[in-house]
């Protein structure tokens, strides 16, 4: 792995600055949903967008497959969708008397998921391989999805019927989870104006093609993680397992990982080739709260994963001195 310089942490921010600000040309919600979003995509991990009807889920998603010049294919999720539906399928071939694959909606750089806890759970597990392996198995043979290969998924947390929940395996899955929430008052008059012109997020143009995303997806790999920053990562994570009277099942290994991945494109982002504290800190609620699971005592209280995370890196001691470089 090759080390990212300064050079390459200032080519990669001003290309994060033209893709967030293409998406919220078109997107008039809260920019930090953005830079979520973008940071999920830098890092290859997968973005869950959670939140209730009408408020943008879906345009949010198409904007940020939009601005990328990359392969994009979009699955609505229903209760009737088949595995094979998403995945891909062998069919039989009477000329060449052999089957040939045809290939699912997977097979793209960045895959829009539709209301994915509407689909059965056999559908929903078809996703699992593809977006921990990057591969799909059929009849004994492996076939690799393109590279970047990033799913966006968005869930509606508020309607149940017709929904298959869905498991804590597949949500760790999942990079970040985020909501959308309510746009201020501003915000809801462009968007109003944006919808009676007939704008859509398939007006955007691309900003970015996808052999530049592919590169910026390696330079996230080469930015630097001191073993101050490693241990800080650690502390976090170790911290949800100990506080057992709010948090049934607190956060894996994987989760760890996760949020290292996330610092290192957010670090990206701001132009830095090294990671700091403060990029752990600002997402470790969005990156490593859906991971953990509550009590339902803590629950009554009104706490949630986002919030115990919060406490958690108040008090965890911040390293005063961290390496900058290798």
């Amino acid at each position: 792995m090759v080390e990212t310089s300064a050079a390459d942490a200032d080519w990669f921010s001003r290309q994060h600055q033209r893709l967030a600000a293409n998406i919220s040309g078109f997107f008039r919600g809260n920019p930090q949903v953005v830079e979520r979003a973008l940071l999920c995509m830098y890092a290859e991990g997968h973005l869950l967008i959670d939140d209730v009807p009408g408020v943008g889920k879906t345009s949010l998603a198409k904007a940020v497959a939009q601005s990328v010049s990359g392969t994009v294919r979009r699955v609505q999720f229903t209760p009737d969708l088949l595995p094979s539906d998403v995945t891909g399928v062998q069919i039989w071939d009477a000329g060449a008397r052999s089957f040939e694959f045809h290939e699912g909606p997977v097979f793209a750089n960045i895959v829009l998921i539709d209301e994915i806890n509407r689909a059965s759970p056999k559908t929903q597990s078809a996703l699992l391989e593809v977006m921990e392996e990057r591969r799909v198995t059929v009849d004994s043979t492996t076939y690799q999805v393109p590279r970047p290969f990033i799913v966006i998924a968005t869930q509606n947390p508020v309607e149940h019927g017709g929904t298959y929940e869905l498991p804590e395996a597949q949500i760790d899955r999942f990079m970040i989870r985020s909501a959308v929430g309510y746009p201020d008052h501003a915000a809801e008059v462009e968007i109003l104006t944006a919808g009676t012109r007939g704008m859509s997020p398939e007006d955007l143009q691309p900003v970015v093609t996808n052999a530049d995303l592919m590169r910026m997806t390696e330079l996230v790999r080469g930015v630097h993680l001191s073993a101050e920053v490693y241990d800080y990562i650690v502390l976090i994570v170790a911290d949800t397992r100990r506080r057992a009277d709010q948090i049934r099942l607190g956060v894996s290994p994987r989760g760890g990982l996760s949020l290292a991945r996330a610092a290192q494109a957010r670090a990206a982002a701001t132009g830095r080739p090294f990671v700091t504290p403060d990029d752990v800190k600002a997402l470790a609620p969005s990156v490593l709260g859906h991971r953990i699971i509550m009590r339902p005592e803590a629950l009554l209280d009104g706490l949630t994963g986002a919030d115990v995370l919060a406490r958690i890196t108040a008090s965890v001691p911040v390293p005063d001195r961290y390496s900058a470089r290798r």
